[in-house]
C-alpha cells in the first residue's frame, strides 16, 4: 500500500535535507516534486497542486527552530497536510434509529456484498450490535447465495426473498423482520452495474427513499484511481451517501483514490478493505494514513490490533505459566493463532516504524505459521503438553504426520526450548515476552518457520 508513492515522497524530501534554510528557492523545487509524486499516485493534477502549495505556504510561513532541520519541519508539515487532505480525523458511523440502517451502494466488482458482511462483523464484535444483513440485489447471478454464505461466515443474520423481484418491496419488508426479531442495524446490500446509469440510480433512491438510512455507504475499489473518484462524484450528486469504503487496499494501488475523494467529494473515508478475510477490514484514521505513507509506521493500530486478540485473563494465565515454566506448545499454538488473527504478518511489521521500508523487497509468506501449526498438531495432547517424552520414534511419527522432516521437528523443539528459558529470564513476561520474541525475530515467540 503506497509504497511507490512513500518512495517518491522520501525522495522529495531529500532535496531539502542538505540546506541550513527553507527559501523560495528550495522549498519550490521540493513541492515541485512532491506534487509529481501525488500526480504519479493517481491523484488529480489540480488537487495535487492545491496540496503542494499549501505544503509550500507552510514551509514559507515558519521559522526553522535550531533543533530542528528544514527537512524534519518539511516532513512535520507534510504529514499534517496529507492528514488534512484526507479527513483530518476518523469519522465514525452515525448509527441511530429502531432499527438503524446502513445503505451499501457502489458499482458490481467493487466488493460491495463482501464488505457488507465485513461491516456486520466489525457491527457486532467491536460494537455489541446484532445485525442483519439484506439481499436486494436481484439481478447478478448467486448475489443472494453470496451474501448468505459470507453472513454464516461473520454470524449474522440474514434476510432474502428469492421469489421477490422489487427491492424497494425487499427492504421494507426486511425492516419489518428486523423489528420483530430484534435487529438493531440493518445493512442492505443493493444491486452493482458495471457502469452508472439512471435505471441504477433511481433504484438505489427509491430503495433509500423507503428505507431513510442513516448511513449510506459507497463501496469502491481502491485500484481504480481516479475513475474511482469520478464515479463517487456520480453516486454522491444522485444519493448524497455519507461516506466511503476503500477496498482491495492490500492491492497495487497507488493510493489517488485514497488521497482525493475526501478533496473531491467532501465526504470522509471510513473504512479500508485490506485482505480478503472477514476481519479485513479497518477504521480509516486520515493521520495514521498519513503516518504510514511517510514511512512512520502505525504503532497506534498495531496495538490496537494486539488489544482485539489478546484478552487480559487469557495474558495473566498465560504469565503464570511462564514464570512457572510451564509454558508448553499448547500455549504456543494458541499464541501463534492469535497473532494470525491480527492480520497479514508483513502489514503488521510495517506499522513498526523504520520497518516498512526495510520489508519492502522481503518476501514473508502469509502462511509462515502453517508448518510449525502442522508439527504441533501432528502431536498428541500428551506430547504438547510434555515435550520431553519426544523420543526417535515419536518424532518420526509427527513428521510423517505434519508432512515434515525428523531435522525440521527437532528443529522446531530446539527453539522452542530455547525461547521457554529466554521467556522465563525476560522482565515481564506473558503477553510482554511475546512481543518482545516478536520484534526480534519477526515469528511469535522467536520461533522461524521449519521451511
Amino acid at each position: 500500500m503506497f509504497e511507490n508513492l512513500s518512495d517518491r515522497f522520501e525522495k522529495a524530501f531529500q532535496r531539502i535535507r542538505g540546506e541550513a534554510t527553507i527559501s523560495e528557492a528550495n522549498i519550490g523545487e521540493t513541492t515541485k516534486e512532491i506534487r509529481r509524486a501525488l500526480v504519479d499516485a493517481d491523484v488529480n493534477y489540480s488537487v495535487a497542486k492545491r496540496f503542494a502549495n499549501r505544503v509550500k505556504e507552510q514551509a514559507l510561513g515558519q521559522e526553522v527552530l535550531t533543533a530542528i532541520k528544514p527537512g524534519q519541519l518539511l516532513v512535520k508539515i507534510t504529514q499534517k497536510e496529507l492528514a488534512d487532505f484526507m479527513g483530518s480525523s476518523h469519522s465514525e458511523l452515525n448509527i441511530k434509529g429502531k432499527p438503524a440502517v446502513i445503505l451499501m451502494s457502489g458499482l458490481q466488482g467493487s466488493g460491495k456484498t463482501t464488505h457488507s458482511a465485513k461491516l456486520a462483523l466489525h457491527l457486532r464484535t467491536k460494537m455489541g450490535k446484532r445485525p442483519l444483513l439484506v439481499a436486494c440485489d436481484v439481478y447478478r447471478p448467486a448475489a443472494i447465495d453470496q451474501l448468505e454464505v459470507m453472513a454464516k461466515r461473520v454470524g449474522a443474520d440474514v434476510f432474502t426473498q428469492r421469489e421477490q423481484k422489487d427491492p424497494v418491496e425487499i427492504a421494507q419488508a426486511a425492516m419489518r423482520h428486523a423489528r420483530s426479531h430484534g435487529n438493531d442495524v440493518v445493512i442492505v446490500d443493493t444491486a452493482g452495474r458495471l457502469a452508472v446509469d439512471e435505471e441504477m440510480m433511481d433504484e438505489i433512491a427509491r430503495i433509500k427513499a423507503a428505507v431513510t438510512p442513516s448511513e449510506t455507504l459507497f463501496v469502491v475499489d481502491a485500484m481504480t484511481g481516479q475513475d474511482a473518484v469520478r464515479t463517487a462524484q456520480a453516486f454522491h450528486d444522485r444519493i448524497a451517501f455519507d461516506g466511503v469504503i476503500l477496498t482491495k487496499m492490500d492491492g497495487d494501488t497507488r493510493g489517488g483514490a485514497a488521497l482525493s475523494i475526501r478533496e473531491e467529494t467532501g465526504k470522509p473515508v471510513k473504512f479500508i478493505g485490506t485482505g480478503e478475510k472477514p476481519e479485513a477490514l479497518e477504521a480509516f484514521h486520515p493521520d495514521r494514513m498519513a503516518q504510514r505513507i511517510l514511512g512512520m509506521g502505525d504503532v497506534v493500530t498495531l496495538v490496537e490490533k494486539a488489544q482485539e486478540q489478546f484478552d487480559q485473563e487469557s495474558a495473566k494465565k498465560l504469565q503464570k505459566k511462564i514464570r512457572k515454566n510451564n509454558f508448553d506448545f499448547e500455549d504456543f499454538l494458541e499464541q501463534v493463532q492469535q497473532v494470525k488473527k491480527m492480520g497479514n504478518v508483513k502489514d503488521l511489521l510495517a506499522m513498526v516504524p523504520g520497518m516498512g521500508k526495510a520489508l519492502r523487497d522481503v518476501d514473508i509468506d502469509d502462511d509462515a505459521f502453517k508448518h510449525i501449526e502442522a508439527i504441533i498438531h501432528s502431536m498428541t495432547p500428551d506430547e504438547r503438553k510434555n515435550p520431553d517424552v519426544l523420543n526417535g520414534s515419536r518424532k518420526g511419527r509427527i513428521a510423517k504426520g505434519s508432512g515434515t522432516s525428523v531435522q525440521e521437528v527437532n528443529q522446531l523443539i530446539k527453539q522452542f526450548g530455547e525461547m521457554k528459558k529466554m521467556m522465563k529470564t525476560m522482565s515481564g513476561g506473558g503477553r510482554r515476552g511475546m512481543s518482545g520474541m516478536m520484534s526480534r525475530t519477526g515469528m511469535p515467540g522467536g520461533m522461524r518457520a521449519p521451511r
